[in-house]
């Protein structure tokens, strides 16, 4: 099994698989450190209105790389979802972040993996800690720690640092973690044409007429 506490490498939207992506998305160009301005803890919502539009839910997934069933949400007091943070992990899986005013960062990954990925006995790095916990494999080493369980062919994990996230927290936010509702999968998967990296690069030296080949003309002082 791949660790828990390993960083992986990853880029913008398409988080590269390892299930502790989570650690490493601090580093990644495309994950903002801070909330958006109307960002809160993703939960349960019971907010009035129309539903969402399912297709249009399953659309904004696809333009994404994964699916709406892959992606989950939590909540931890003080934390909130940074938006610019949700990704796919891997081929389909999702990844996002949870941020606190304080600097402290809340990662979840959901991969598709095999049977007892979530058990952190076999891990590549030995951990300091690796016990079982309820339903969910919690794991410590100096680098980080994380929580991992099992559902529905997938791993859920929530990490962080030490100095990000305590235990307490970090068990708190792993258990409220939940597959995302349609009201939530509208709130945090980015509009259709809206993913980042996704748009056209405006090239400044493109003629706007004949074959696009760019311009390379120099001026009369050459």
């Amino acid at each position: 099994m791949t660790s828990l506490l390993r960083p992986p490498r990853l880029r913008p939207v398409r988080l590269i698989a390892s299930l502790t992506l989570a650690l490493a998305l601090a580093a990644s160009a495309g994950c903002g450190t801070e909330p958006a301005p109307d960002a809160r803890a993703a939960g349960p919502s019971g907010s009035a209105g129309p539903a969402p539009d399912r297709a249009e839910l399953e659309a904004r997934a696809a333009a994404l790389q994964t699916v709406a069933e892959h992606v989950w949400v939590t909540e931890a007091p003080g934390f909130a979802l940074a938006r610019q943070s949700v990704g796919v992990l891997g081929d389909d899986g999702f990844g996002s972040a949870y941020t606190s005013p304080d600097g402290g960062r809340i990662q979840v990954s959901v991969e598709r993996r095999p049977h007892a990925a979530a058990d952190c006995t076999d891990a590549a790095e030995p951990a300091t800690t690796c016990e079982r916990d309820g339903e969910q494999w919690y794991s410590a080493s100096e680098w980080g720690h994380a929580y991992a369980r099992e559902r529905d062919g997938l791993v859920v994990t929530l990490s962080g640092t030490r100095q990000e996230v305590n235990r307490e927290t970090l068990r708190a936010a792993a258990l409220a973690a939940h597959r995302a509702d349609d009201r939530e999968l509208d709130e945090i998967l980015p509009p259709l044409g809206g993913a980042p990296g996704r748009q056209p690069v405006e090239r400044g030296d493109l003629p706007p007429v004949g074959d696009g080949a760019p311009n390379n003309d120099v001026g009369a002082s050459g």
